[in-house]
């Protein structure tokens, strides 16, 4: 494992739509580690492919006590219900604001073999996949924030 480096917001790379994941080899079992060893050493929750410079659709999370690896997620539903609650990220250093997020979400992804998995969850495991699933389109929270906090 190795700690890669967190892209700043000001890069292009950041504001890139990634690709899809087609091959799910021990390169991107790699690229996993190496992203959940990089959230932790940076005391995050969340971290997504363009965030390393990788335009790819991953994520990685660990919400509550529980580990996630999302390839190529995509929400497939969200409650009307939203939640406003302050957000940050690694990629925007000392920015923290309040945005509003669906208060639950179901998400549809692949694991790191390929196979399909769908899971709802609500409250913060809604608003973290929300947020990583904006990386991987390009969008950053600041982008939705309503005031900072």
């Amino acid at each position: 494992m190795a700690l890669r480096n967190v892209v700043k917001m000001g890069d292009e790379t950041l504001r890139k739509k990634c690709k899809k994941v087609e091959k799910f080899d021990e390169n991107l079992w790699v690229l996993l580690e190496d992203m959940f060893e990089t959230m932790n050493k940076n005391n995050g929750m969340g971290l997504a492919g363009p965030q390393v410079g990788i335009l790819k659709q991953i994520v990685v999370m660990e919400v509550n006590g529980a580990k996630f690896e999302m390839i190529n997620p995509e929400i497939i539903e969200e409650s009307t219900e939203t939640i406003d609650d302050e957000e940050g990220c690694l990629s925007v250093p000392s920015t923290h604001g309040i945005v509003a997020r669906p208060k639950e979400i179901t998400v549809r992804f692949q694991d790191r073999y390929g196979f399909f998995m769908v899971i709802t969850g609500e409250d913060l495991f809604a608003r973290c996949v929300c947020h990583e699933v904006d990386h991987l389109n390009g969008i950053l929270f600041v982008d939705k924030m309503k005031k900072k906090s």
